[in-house]
């Protein structure tokens, strides 16, 4: 959801319509962004606001602990039914919530993962139950539970005093049944044989160092574009603006940028309320919000909570304070209007709070002169262009000197820093004047929200400056020069994103079941502003190929690229969609459909789970040719597609196809992925198995 919700819209459009011509003349005019923003401050009434608040109601992303309570019975049923995987993810909802009983969520929780294999968070969430009071007649059941944890990690010393720690409690406890006692008794006892065991059969660390060698690549870099490879260089012309070309010959696969985002802003997914729910009945649905952490994306096992609200979850202490020092203090109490107000707001709150308020107006204030030189040549009759150019010139005297590209630093350097977000094209001329006031109306919003919290965004100065500041801000019911800064360079964040955001995608594979063959999609994650990679223009034609992984991103050469050919990446998916809707409406449920496309793949899938390893493998086949024809043989979902037919083939034991299947799965996803992905690596796996297998059946097909 970037934007605002369908009501919200619809509101803004009404009042839009209702305004005065002359006023809707004035807003359509309206160049610079400050003077937008100005003339909609007045414009948000208190009905309006009343009715924004209504309309956030739903998204209350408070504590309850009645909700923790029903999160973690529903856990409980979950888990006695060992469905651990849905368990964990009602225990981590639990934990959100403030309750008396938040040991027992964090313990519960422990043995999820100690179920799912995953031992060094169950480690983590017991020593959290421990800390919240966990009660000391259960002590011996989770000391035992983290005793079997190290043993199987391979810490064996920090074991053995786990060991001898219960031990000792179950001779101290008098409250012990007979019963109880031998059971621990028997436990400790399985589990001192299985440390004598490790002992003799210590854990290598071998395969980690391996991993961490490969996860090492080597880098060239670039002196004049941070982030980026040696073999791309930053030029503009007045036609294609800023862009991206290649200073040599780059073959397929190769590496350009690798970049972490400026800013990134998980995407919500279904509100955590139910509509119209009960008073006691909360959503069990697991949403992005739960799966990935919302400071670096990334995959959520035992979530850490934010201490105000229930809705920010993060993977560790370390990216929750982080998280809380550079903007989710300031984002916190604003989390239900934020939701409601979409995405784009809120990567657009997020962008200047993380700048800081020193770097924002001295852009914003640099920019507005910047305009009045601009205003000044017009009327001595001087182009913008002519003036850009000439001002630009003005850095050295020498007739060598080239003018400087925006957004590079003053030592010519483009850097992924504000400077370079501010920067970005907004395109507000191409935007409607209906969808300017929408975005206008919504920055207000949190404008006049902002007002009301205790901003340390704006802490400059001595103490008491500040404490004038505040007060005046709390008074007033104008919003303050330095809100109003804030506000005019967010609208501008959030008019730059319909052009330079960036989708955060990932490959997640759903639940199989007992199917032996993957099912995999590619799902958003979240939205951010990479400078470096906003660099690159659009073409329905691109040249590379991006992936994700938490908030970095890395550009690949998706063909050859020759030296001196511009670097360019397809964005619009939007216009993509279209193009297919209007396909789907011309040519329903033909043979290339891709709705027939999903049923071939998931026919494939049945006959799968059947052991029908040649039905499967004709539909799957059928699949492909469609994806195709639809994205192109060597697109990152065809080689998703070729992925699942090697698997087919391989439990098919066809071996010729296979070895063929995979090679080409291999090649594809390399391009795209890179060769640590993950499917590669199982691709070859799957090959070497194959290889070793006799002479005389590495030609047979089932």
């Amino acid at each position: 959801m970037d934007l605002p919700v369908e009501r919200w819209e619809a509101y803004a459009r009404r009042k839009w319509a209702s305004l005065e011509p002359c006023l809707q003349q004035q807003l359509s005019l309206a160049v610079p962004l400050g003077d937008t923003f100005l003339l909609c401050l007045p414009l948000l009434q208190p009905a309006d606001e009343e009715f924004l608040h209504r309309l956030a109601a739903p998204n209350w992303v408070g504590k309850d602990p009645r909700a923790a309570l029903f999160y973690k019975e529903e856990g409980n049923k979950r888990f006695q039914k060992k469905e651990y995987t849905a368990a964990l993810m009602l225990y981590s909802k639990a934990v959100s919530h403030n309750s008396p009983e938040m040991s027992l969520c964090y313990a519960n929780r422990s043995a999820a993962l100690f179920h799912l294999g995953h031992f060094e968070d169950c480690l983590e969430d017991i020593d959290r139950a421990q800390a919240k009071g966990y009660p000391n007649r259960l002590q011996p059941k989770i000391l035992l539970r983290k005793t079997e944890c190290l043993l199987l990690l391979g810490r064996l010393q920090e074991a053995a005093g786990v060991i001898s720690k219960v031990e000792s409690k179950i001779a101290m406890d008098q409250s012990l049944t007979s019963t109880t006692r031998q059971i621990l008794l028997r436990k400790i006892s399985q589990l001192k044989v299985k440390a004598h065991e490790k002992e003799s059969s210590p854990v290598s660390v071998l395969e980690a160092l391996s991993k961490t060698q490969k996860d090492l690549e080597f880098w060239e870099e670039n002196g004049k574009i941070s982030s980026a490879f040696s073999s791309v260089s930053l030029n503009f012309n007045s036609c294609r603006g800023r862009h991206l070309v290649a200073t040599k010959d780059i073959l397929p696969g190769e590496n350009l940028v690798k970049e972490e985002a400026f800013v990134s802003v998980l995407s919500p997914g279904k509100s955590l309320l139910l509509q119209d729910s009960a008073e006691t009945t909360w959503d069990t649905r697991v949403t992005n919000g739960d799966l990935h952490c919302h400071r670096c994306l990334k995959q959520l096992l035992a979530s850490v909570p934010c201490g105000g609200c229930s809705y920010a979850k993060y993977c560790s202490k370390k990216c929750a304070q982080l998280a809380w020092e550079h903007y989710h203090s300031t984002e916190c109490p604003l989390g239900a209007l934020l939701l409601t107000l979409g995405v784009f707001s809120h990567v657009a709150l997020r962008t200047v709070l993380v700048a800081g308020f020193a770097e924002v107006s001295s852009l914003v204030k640099q920019f507005h002169e910047d305009d009045k030189e601009l205003h000044k040549a017009e009327a001595r009759g001087k182009s913008r262009d002519e003036t850009r150019d000439s001002t630009a010139g003005m850095e050295g005297l020498s007739e060598k000197a080239e003018p400087l590209i925006p957004g590079c630093e003053d030592d010519g350097q483009y850097r992924g820093s504000y400077q370079a977000v501010f920067n970005l094209l907004t395109h507000a001329e191409k935007h409607s004047p209906e969808h300017k006031f929408l975005c206008s109306l919504s920055i207000v919003a949190i404008c006049k929200k902002l007002r009301e919290a205790d901003l340390t965004i704006l802490s400059q100065g001595s103490c008491e400056s500040q404490s004038k500041l505040k007060a005046h801000m709390k008074m007033s019911a104008e919003l303050s020069p330095e809100l109003k800064i804030l506000g005019e360079a967010m609208l501008r964040h959030m008019l730059q994103l319909h052009c330079n955001a960036q989708a955060v995608t990932a490959i997640r594979e759903s639940e199989s079941g007992d199917s032996i063959v993957a099912d995999s999609e590619q799902v958003r994650l979240a939205t951010a502003l990479f400078p470096v990679t906003s660099l690159l223009n659009h073409s329905c034609d691109p040249n590379t190929s991006v992936t994700f992984r938490g908030t970095a991103v890395t550009v690949r050469a998706s063909q050859p690229i020759p030296r001196g050919q511009e670097i360019v990446h397809c964005y619009d998916q939007a216009v993509e969609l279209l193009m297919r809707c209007r396909v789907d409406a011309e040519n329903f449920l033909s043979a290339e459909h891709m709705l027939v496309g999903e049923i071939e793949d998931h026919l494939a899938q049945g006959y799968a789970t059947l052991g029908k390893w040649q039905e499967a493998a004709r539909h799957l086949r059928c699949s492909i040719q469609i994806v195709e024809a639809h994205h192109g043989p060597s697109s990152v979902e065809t080689g998703h597609e070729l992925f699942k037919l090697a698997q087919i083939l391989f439990n098919g034991f066809a071996v010729s196809e296979a070895l063929c299947t995979i090679q080409r799965a291999e090649t594809v996803l390399s391009v795209h992925c890179g060769p640590q992905n993950a499917q590669v690596q199982e691709l070859q796996e799957m090959r070497a198995c194959l290889l070793e297998l006799p002479r005389s059946l590495l030609h047979r097909v089932e």
